[in-house]
């Protein structure tokens, strides 16, 4: 079977998603498209040899719409033959673009291929592809007659069943920050990132951050309507032990072993396996657990033989439950720090954690790591990749 192979993975910093950030007076399409071009020049290829990009995209309107990553496409100066296509797997777009391309390769129907991913949030605000519109429809309604929630609330209930205090939500917070902050400051993220404008860090860590300032912090989504539905909860969520909203870009370049020989370039890591998986719409956010036993169990791996994992910080209350399940030693977990403090630019995010990954592991001299993202409306990707 054909391998694939992720030769470079390439990531702009992060920016707050609010006027006033970094890159809100840039066109989503050229942030995307200025990572695009950065791969192609870290790795020398001639973007001739491509043959798909497949990107990420949350909020597929406004600017983002139109299928943009053919757009992104033209902007980095790709020749016209290159095609592109936009998916939407919500928060895990980007980790999807990179099984489509990776399923590509393994199939022989791509030789080469990029997944990325890109969310301008200054631009285009969480949730206006369904603003004042019923995307679930009667029979969803009727399916689920207690009704869906906000990822803020399902954070509210996966605090409430693993018993997760605000004191612990605020520590790992805290962590988060420190751990982005001294990533930054040794230059742990320096090769990793292709520099836009003025930006040389991302915008939301703040390195000051400490449990006591986060516990001053008010409630996020706590209210009387959700008090009424949901009077068990003991209201812990805050933005503090939140991610924030992001601008940014990512992409990686996948290519098969053979077209990695014959293009001369050097293969940093192949992947070796991925998942995905449904689970509860309600609780949302809980199926990076099945995903995670899926994809070891597809690689014939236990969790002990990951040497890094990148779990996406959605809410502090997603990770923590996730390692109360799996046992995983926290230390291997977000090592540099996570979306809490890094940002979470939404269909950037998969790109993003799979270029921070393939760092951490050389970094630490690893041989596996295991990055999986929970997903709006009950999903959740994983991958396994493996050093070369």
């Amino acid at each position: 079977m054909t391998t694939a192979v992720i030769v470079d993975a390439v990531r702009t910093p992060v920016a707050k998603g609010k006027p006033g950030g970094a890159y809100s007076g840039i066109h989503p399409v050229d942030l995307h498209a200025h990572t695009l071009r950065a791969l192609v020049h870290r790795t020398g290829i001639d973007p001739h040899e491509i043959d798909d990009v497949i990107s990420g995209a949350v909020g597929q309107v406004g600017e983002q719409s139109g299928n943009t990553a053919r757009w992104a496409v033209l902007g980095a100066g790709f020749p016209e033959t290159v095609p592109a296509v936009t998916v939407d797997r919500q928060c895990g777009s980007s980790q999807q673009a990179l099984h489509f391309a990776t399923q590509g390769v393994i199939s022989g129907a791509y030789d080469v291929a990029i997944a990325s991913g890109v969310e301008s949030m200054s631009h285009i605000p969480i949730g206006s592809q369904s603003l004042g519109r019923d995307f679930v429809g009667a029979s969803v309604g009727e399916r689920y007659r207690t009704g869906l929630v906000p990822q803020g609330i399902s954070a509210e209930l996966i605090a409430q069943r693993w018993g997760l205090s605000r004191a612990q939500l605020d520590e790992f917070a805290a962590e988060s920050h420190q751990r982005a902050a001294t990533a930054w400051k040794n230059g742990l993220f320096d090769s990793q990132t292709t520099f836009v404008n003025e930006l040389h860090t991302d915008e939301t860590i703040r390195p000051d951050t400490t449990v006591e300032t986060l516990a001053g912090l008010r409630l996020a989504f706590k209210s009387d309507r959700w008090v009424e539905r949901y009077p068990e909860i003991d209201w812990k969520v805050t933005a503090g032990n939140s991610s924030p909203v992001n601008d940014g870009s990512a992409a990686v370049l996948v290519t098969s072993e053979e077209a990695a020989a014959r293009l001369g370039l050097t293969p940093r890591a192949r992947v070796h396996s991925f998942s995905v998986v449904g689970d509860d719409p309600v609780y949302m956010l809980t199926g990076i657990i099945p995903a995670t036993r899926k994809v070891l169990a597809r690689a014939g791996l236990g969790i002990d033989d990951i040497d890094a994992f990148e779990v996406n910080e959605a809410f502090a209350s997603v990770v923590l439950a996730w390692q109360r399940e799996t046992g995983v030693d926290p230390a291997k977990v977000n090592i540099n720090g996570g979306a809490i403090a890094i940002g979470h630019p939404l269909g950037a995010s998969g790109a993003r954690l799979t270029t921070t990954l393939l760092g951490n592991l050389e970094q630490i001299g690893g041989r596996y790591g295991l990055q999986v993202m929970c997903e709006a409306g009950g999903l959740a990707n994983a991958t396994i990749i493996e050093r070369l």
